[in-house]
């Protein structure tokens, strides 16, 4: 995993509704393809976005058949689109990926 830090301004929001991103624990799903977004309220054509940290509900697109078909919640961990951390830094990874959580939020893998 490379992490790249650049001097540039840049919006927090990334991976829009309908994306699909990488699974980065050991559930067994190897893709997430990102239905909606926790807390977005929603403005007239505007996609729902989410950047590291967010809440989104998920399903599985590739992986074990347990977990597809079924809507998860997940949390964004890393995102290709840099952003501004509150020292000053701004940083973004190789490739867009989230984990899967249960309703507290906690890992469902390890």
């Amino acid at each position: 995993m490379e992490v790249h830090l650049e001097p540039s301004s840049a919006s927090h929001w990334v991976s829009q509704m309908g994306a699909v991103i990488n699974c980065a624990d050991n559930t067994g799903a190897k893709n997430l393809y990102i239905i909606s977004v926790k807390g977005i309220k929603g403005r007239l054509n505007r996609l729902p976005a989410a950047g590291v940290g967010d809440m989104v509900m998920a399903t599985v697109k590739k992986g074990k058949p347990e977990l597809r078909k079924k809507v998860h919640p997940a949390v964004v961990i890393r995102q290709r689109k840099s952003y501004r951390r509150k020292d000053g830094v701004f940083l973004y990874f190789e490739d867009n990926a989230g984990v899967i959580v249960n309703n507290k939020g906690e890992m469902k893998g390890s």
